[in-house]
């Protein structure tokens, strides 16, 4: 008698019910065998040309399919199918398909061996970031001879730089240093710091504890409170501002207080807003709201220490698994993911073009450098299959 091999069988099924012919035993991985050629006919037919032969992908920015976790997978599809992630190419791939299709491409999608981990260094290994405060205090040495240790000016017009938000101390700093901020010794200063560096600087400078100038404060802060009443709008109650582009003036130094804004009334700085509000202001009543603000008490701004590569690999992992091995049905893994995919992804949380509560969270406070490092970190990582086992209910 002829072996069945697999054509014999298919033949066999197709001439008559195979139960008939073969055991028990024969027929279950018969039925098997078939349910995987379909689940592959189906892949390749709607999925390969832009995911790749067996599920991993060569082309720029689609995801590997393989290995994968399936109930992941399904919902995905059926998102899809809907228009729910808005992407043409895919909504058209899969418009047509059955449940029953779509269960059966995520379940052979997930039975496939995972793509290898991308190329770089040890793959288990976290990248150790430089501590953006350390390098930042490194990079403002220069800056303590005039505006004192950890930014508390004690010499009389050099401004404090504690209590400033980054980003107003950014913007401020830049502007010296391009020149829109005619001040030719801050120029030279800051002309041979790289961006990134003045970026840590403003953080080292917002997250020390902020106190007031040491320096003399001429004018009458009791006749400056009826002044500064103008002024509250915009830079906050007591001189604590709101808004992260307008400097907060609790605790400044008084004589630098006066000197900008004298800057703004004759035009020397150039605000047309600042300029209005101050042109009636006579020299005294400029010294008495100077010397307000500078009796205020600053306050730190809302800012905290950025987290590194490591901490925040640890927070993706509580969901997507240790290493991004999810072991989650649900959850995707992002082990071995295409860096280029998931670089892709991250953004689309974080500027709301995807829709996850969950992880508009997270990646909302997310910077341009840590949505690549951590794109970087997970496409390293060692991929592992996950054997999901179905426990009967008592």
């Amino acid at each position: 008698m002829e072996p069945y091999c697999g054509c014999n069988i298919l033949r066999a099924r197709r001439l008559s019910p195979l139960q008939s012919i073969l055991p028990a035993t024969t027929f279950a991985l018969c039925t098997l065998t078939l349910q995987t050629l379909q689940k592959a006919r189906l892949a390749d037919a709607s999925c390969a040309g832009c995911h790749g032969a067996n599920g991993i992908s060569t082309t720029a920015a689609v995801p590997n399919l393989a290995g994968q976790r399936p109930a992941y997978l399904y919902r995905e599809l059926r998102v899809y199918q809907v228009g729910g992630l808005g992407e043409s190419a895919m909504n058209n791939a899969v418009k047509f398909l059955g449940d029953d299709a779509l269960v059966k491409v995520a379940a052979y999608y997930a039975s496939l061996d995972p793509a290898p981990a991308g190329p770089g260094n040890d793959a288990q290994a976290v990248p150790t970031d430089p501590d953006p405060v350390q390098t930042g205090k490194a990079a403002a040495a220069g800056c303590a001879g005039c505006h004192g240790e950890a930014g508390i000016s004690k010499t009389p017009g050099t401004p404090s730089l504690v209590g400033l938000d980054p980003k107003y101390l950014v913007a401020a700093m830049t502007g010296y240093k391009n020149g829109q901020r005619n001040h030719e010794m801050m120029k030279s200063m800051l002309a041979p710091i790289r961006d990134a560096d003045l970026n840590d600087i403003a953080l080292y400078y917002a997250l020390q504890s902020p106190a007031r100038a040491q320096t003399p404060a001429p004018g009458n802060p009791t006749a400056g409170r009826a002044a500064a009443a103008a002024c509250s709008g915009c830079h906050g109650a007591e001189g604590v501002s709101g808004n992260p582009a307008t400097p907060s003036l609790a605790g400044q130094d008084a004589r630098y207080l006066a000197a900008a804004i004298r800057g703004y009334k004759d035009g020397s700085r150039d605000d047309a807003t600042m300029k209005g509000l101050v042109a009636s202001l006579d020299d005294g009543a400029i010294n008495d709201l100077a010397a307000f603000y500078a009796s205020q008490q600053p306050q730190a701004p809302n800012v905290r220490k950025p987290l590194t590569t490591a901490e925040w690999a640890q927070r993706c992992d509580r969901c997507h698994g240790v290493n991004g091995n999810s072991t989650d049905p649900r959850s995707p893994a992002l082990a071995a993911q295409r860096l280029d995919y998931l670089s892709k992804v991250l953004h689309a949380y974080r500027t709301g073009v995807r829709k996850s509560p969950e992880m508009a969270a997270m990646s909302a406070v997310l910077s341009e450098d840590d949505v690549e490092k951590l794109a970087a970190y997970y496409a390293r990582q060692m991929p592992r299959a996950f054997v999901y086992v179905i426990v009967p209910a008592r």
